[in-house]
């Protein structure tokens, strides 16, 4: 069994600081993608940010220049340093990974998600 936890959620005045944390644990065979999602009231998912095994990232054009993701291979963990918060980013964060899995039936890919964490940006 595969899960994902986030941690790091919490409330923060406009303008403030976060750091999100997820962790990868169970039966992991290897890890590809990473991410992190939102979910805003009356609004689809949407992608915040996502980070390849590599590195190589990518950002959702209302966060950039103001979050960074980062990945430790090593840890199975991936971070989201958010900066410069604004009530706009008030959201359940979740975090995603397409992850391969060893079972009794060989190795396969599949897409898991945390149980999201709430931040929520206000005076």
């Amino acid at each position: 069994q595969v899960q994902l936890v986030e941690s790091g959620g919490g409330l923060v005045q406009p303008g403030g600081s976060l750091r999100l944390s997820c962790a990868a644990s169970g039966s992991i065979a290897s890890i590809n993608d990473m991410a992190w999602y939102r979910d805003v009231p009356g609004k689809e998912r949407e992608l915040v940010a996502a980070i390849s095994p590599g590195g190589v990232t990518t950002y959702a054009d209302f966060v950039k220049g103001r979050f960074t993701i980062s990945r430790d291979n090593s840890r199975n963990t991936v971070n989201l340093q958010m900066n410069s918060l604004v009530p706009e980013d008030t959201a359940v964060y979740y975090c995603n990974a397409g992850i391969e899995v060893t079972s009794d039936y060989g190795v396969g890919e599949f897409d898991y998600w945390g149980r999201g964490t709430q931040v929520t940006v206000a005076s």
